[in-house]
């Protein structure tokens, strides 16, 4: 009867220091807003960054200006960004995070809102920035690259193929346990370097489409504009079922969430 009585309290304290360890739930603005405003934000600089640099590009760098510039710019925003929404910046990447179950289903379209409307702003702001006669030469920034029926399939194959590389990249290095790597943001803004330099004369190797959509709607330059939709989603697909189905480790392989 003595060791029950001495043993209560025991029990006590052990149950009031679990409680003051437990970490106390974060605020509802944390959870859901915070991520949002984070995407809308970053989605926004990248964009006004990726628009001036084709703007105001140097026509003796040809490609190098613009993919140094958009590789820089999406590496170091992912890197401050990761902490509060993953620095996703792209709707293909949500999807393909999605369902890589790397994102909950109800942050999907906030995040994918976000990001286009942080596409427009980012535009709005390098239209404000810059020459009127140098915006309407370089058609806001947006993607104009492809200017007949003959160029769709090399530059649709060529989005699906350089968008597949960039979400791989964040899948397996943001997403996976097995290979996730703090080094992620520095291997993503080498993947976008490398894509437009390899693809960008193609079809401007795009791979995301908030960065075509807010120069396109400020510009009113709507040409072949799905192919930035559709390449990039047919991507995010495959890369998704790549990783579920043949490379994610045991926890990624399990159901969406």
């Amino acid at each position: 009867m003595a060791t029950g009585q001495c043993g209560h309290p025991v029990v006590k304290e052990m149950m009031v220091l679990e409680v003051q360890t437990k970490p106390p739930r974060p605020h509802w603005y944390e959870l859901y807003l915070q991520p949002c405003v984070a995407e809308l934000l970053g989605t926004a600089l990248f964009v006004f960054i990726g628009c001036l640099s084709v703007l105001k590009d140097s026509k003796d760098t040809g490609l190098l200006q613009p993919a140094l510039v958009h590789g820089l710019a999406l590496g170091s925003i992912i890197a401050i960004l990761a902490g509060i929404s993953g620095g996703h910046l792209n709707p293909a990447a949500s999807l393909a995070v999605w369902l890589a179950g790397g994102l909950n289903i109800t942050m999907l379209i906030p995040y994918c809102l976000s990001q286009l409307c942080g596409g427009v702003i980012g535009a709005g702001l390098a239209k404000a920035v810059v020459e009127q006669e140098s915006y309407r030469n370089s058609t806001g920034g947006a993607f104009s690259i492809i200017t007949s029926d003959e160029q769709v399939p090399s530059a649709l194959v060529n989005e699906i193929i350089m968008t597949s590389f960039l979400l791989f990249v964040v899948c397996m290095g943001a997403v996976n346990g097995k290979t996730k790597s703090p080094l992620a943001p520095l291997c993503i803004g080498f993947t976008v370097t490398a894509t437009v330099l390899a693809g960008g004369s193609v079809s401007g190797a795009c791979m995301n489409p908030a960065r075509a959509f807010g120069p396109a709607l400020l510009a009113g330059c709507w040409d072949y504009h799905w192919v930035y939709w559709v390449g990039p989603t047919l991507a995010a697909l495959l890369v998704s079922g790549t990783v579920r189905l043949l490379l994610g480790d045991q926890s990624t392989r399990l159901i969406l969430k």
